[in-house]
């Protein structure tokens, strides 16, 4: 069954890093593998664009350029060649930061593809926790 009850999702996760670092770490391309595997398991410049290898197949990842603001939102070019927008901050919280990405429902997505994009992206954000926290 299909539904648009939900359009969006806001996931979060602490991290107990400052917000520059970790904003200095994911809005680097290379380090898509290190803490989005569900996104490409590896990744690389080819015709200057970032293409990854992801569970979907090839895509390319397009960042916002740097910025003061923690903004870390990336589209991505599906093997399909749709685009998908996704919003994505650091905001800071002291010594540390939260990380939020918005999970937007795509037209025709089904409840169960909704909850297992969502499981993908808390998979995720989980992996930049304990990868940052390590540090």
């Amino acid at each position: 069954m299909t539904t648009t009850t939900q359009r969006s999702r806001h996931l979060g996760i602490p991290i107990d890093r400052p917000a520059q670092e970790v904003y200095d770490y994911v809005s680097d391309p290379v380090n898509v593998p290190g803490w989005a595997p569900g996104l490409a398991r590896s990744i690389e410049r080819v015709d200057g664009q970032w293409v990854g290898e992801s569970p979907m197949g090839r895509v390319v990842v397009v960042f916002t350029p740097r910025n003061e603001f923690g903004v870390l939102d990336h589209d991505v070019t599906l093997p399909s060649g749709q685009t998908v927008h996704n919003p994505m901050r650091v905001i800071a919280d002291g010594p540390a930061c939260e990380v939020v990405f918005t999970l937007r429902r795509r037209p025709g997505m089904s409840d169960e593809e909704f909850r297992r994009d969502a499981e993908a992206v808390t998979a995720d954000l989980t992996a930049l926790k304990r990868l940052m926290e390590r540090s």
